[in-house]
C-alpha cells in the first residue's frame, strides 16, 4: 500500500467519496467519525497525513488538532464549511499545515495532499552548513532546533521550513512565489496569505521586536529576505 491517510470527519458521505478517491490513487485511508476516534486513530496507526474537519459535535477539529500536534508532527490539512481568513489563522495557529474549503474537488484535495507528503520527506543537502549562528540567534538544521538569545524557541514543522529557506539564502530577496512554491510546492503559488501569516508567526518568536524586525524584512510588493551576518 501507498502513504497512509487518516481522516477525520463526521459526514459519512464525504469520507467515503475520499477515501475511494483516494484508494483510487493508491493510498490507504483510515477512517474516524469523531474526534477522540480520530486522536485514538492517529496514535495507533501513525498516519503519514491526517485530513481534519472542523466542524463536528464533541470534540471539534480545533481541539483535535491541538491534541494531535501535542503527539505527532504528521501534516494535517483542515477541512470547513467555513471561507473566512479568521478561521485559516486559527487553524494555522494550532498547527495545521493546509487549509482546504468546501466545497472542494478531489482534484484539489489530491494536490495539496501530493504537495504535503513532498515537501515533509525533502532531503537536506549534506554540502550545506549544519548551523547558522549570529550570537544571538542559532538555527540548527539536522537537529530541526532554533535558539533566540539562549532560549529554545518551539516552532512548527513550517515555520522551521520557512525560516530555514531565509536563512540560507540571507541577503537575497526571494519572492512570494518562490518561498511559497519551495516551503509549501508549486500548488501553493497563490496562497500568499498563508506566507503573510508564517512571516508573522516566526517574527514573534525570533525578532526582539516584531514589530520593527532585524532579521526577517520585507521587500515591499516583492517578497522577503533574512538579514544576517
Amino acid at each position: 500500500m501507498g502513504d497512509k491517510v487518516l481522516i477525520i470527519d463526521d459526514d459519512v458521505t464525504l469520507t467515503t467519496v475520499i477515501q475511494l478517491r483516494l484508494e483510487q490513487e493508491g493510498y490507504e485511508v483510515i477512517i474516524a467519525n469523531s474526534g477522540v476516534e480520530g486522536l485514538r486513530q492517529a496514535y495507533d496507526a501513525h498516519p503519514d497525513l491526517v485530513i481534519l474537519d472542523i466542524m463536528m459535535p464533541g470534540l471539534d477539529g480545533w481541539e483535535t488538532c491541538q491534541r494531535l500536534r501535542e503527539i505527532s508532527d504528521v501534516p494535517i490539512i483542515m477541512l470547513t464549511a467555513k471561507d473566512g481568513e479568521m478561521d485559516m489563522v486559527r487553524g494555522l495557529e494550532l498547527g495545521a499545515d493546509g487549509y482546504i474549503s468546501k466545497p472542494f474537488s478531489t482534484k484539489e484535495l489530491l494536490a495539496r495532499i501530493q504537495a504535503l507528503l513532498r515537501r515533509t520527506r525533502l532531503p537536506s543537502s549534506p554540502t550545506r552548513p549544519a548551523v547558522y549562528t549570529d550570537g544571538d540567534l542559532v538555527v540548527d538544521f539536522a537537529k530541526h532546533r532554533v535558539t533566540v538569545r539562549g532560549k529554545r524557541v518551539n516552532l512548527t514543522p513550517t515555520e522551521f521550513r520557512l525560516l530555514s529557506c531565509l536563512v540560507r539564502n540571507a541577503g537575497r530577496v526571494i519572492p512570494h512565489e518562490a518561498l511559497l512554491a519551495q516551503v509549501w510546492g508549486p500548488e501553493y503559488i497563490g496562497e500568499i496569505q498563508y506566507l503573510k501569516l508564517y512571516i508573522r508567526y516566526l517574527r514573534q518568536k525570533i525578532e526582539e521586536d516584531p514589530s520593527k524586525p532585524q532579521y526577517i524584512l520585507t521587500e515591499w510588493g516583492i517578497g522577503y529576505y533574512f538579514r544576517g551576518d
